[in-house]
């Protein structure tokens, strides 16, 4: 096999995110050739050269699952920093806009009766999953050594992510919409406020996605 076949196919093989994964593949690609080189200085002829180097470093579906666990977990790496970073971001940015543009008391009296236990329970799902993404962050990082199986822990904060986000944003329109002028929001602050959130909430749908895609299946299995 020619090194650019062997390099197509195991590019075919590995699923991740993409600087990595081009990274990964253009350093087997010049330890290949490498080799190569090496051999053909030797005497061997540049196909044979090519050949015995594909064959010293070894099967695609033996060097993919090595190459694959660690895409793996830097995709779960990369959505574990966006759970436990998006929470203090977005209250803290709420927190701020509430106590710049403050709710009347008269606004507070006129709440039903369910409008604060909704709140609290809003503000725990968000401190779970804040709190959950920085437990699989550290699991993928320093605790890599002691977790053998990262396409799990990457597999499970796509589902928090999918389970998480129409819980919240569910609650968050029942919150808006449960009282009358909840604040004195202006429009412009309000509406880059919201963008910020959706902004948060869309990367996290895209790394959620692309955590469940990768971990569907073993990818050492399906090569």
């Amino acid at each position: 096999m020619r090194i650019d076949d062997y390099v197509a196919d195991l590019d075919r093989a590995l699923a991740g995110p993409h600087g990595l994964k081009r990274d990964m593949v253009v350093e087997a690609r010049d330890s290949l050739t490498d080799t190569a080189d090496a051999l053909e200085a030797e005497g061997l002829d540049r196909a044979e050269a090519e050949r015995v180097a594909v064959a010293e470093f070894g099967e695609v579906g033996e060097i993919a699952s090595g190459y694959q666990a660690e895409l793996t977990a830097s995709a779960g790496r990369r959505l574990g920093v966006l759970l436990f970073a998006g929470l203090p971001i977005t209250v803290l940015m709420w927190s701020l806009l509430w106590r710049a543009y403050p709710p009347s008391d008269d606004t507070w009296a006129h709440q039903p009766a369910w409008y604060h236990t909704l709140s609290q329970l809003l503000d725990g799902i968000q401190l779970a999953t804040g709190l959950y993404g920085g437990i699989a962050l550290f699991a993928l990082s320093r605790g890599a050594r002691w977790m053998h199986r990262p396409r799990l822990v990457t597999r499970s904060l796509g589902w928090i992510v999918w389970a998480s986000l129409p819980i919240t944003g569910g609650l968050g329109l029942m919150l808006s919409y449960g009282t009358k002028d909840p604040n004195s929001l202006d429009n412009l602050p309000s509406l880059l406020a919201n963008l910020v959130t959706w902004a948060v909430w869309g990367m996290q749908i895209y790394c959620a996605a692309r955590c469940m895609r990768i971990t569907r299946v073993p990818r050492a299995h399906a090569v």
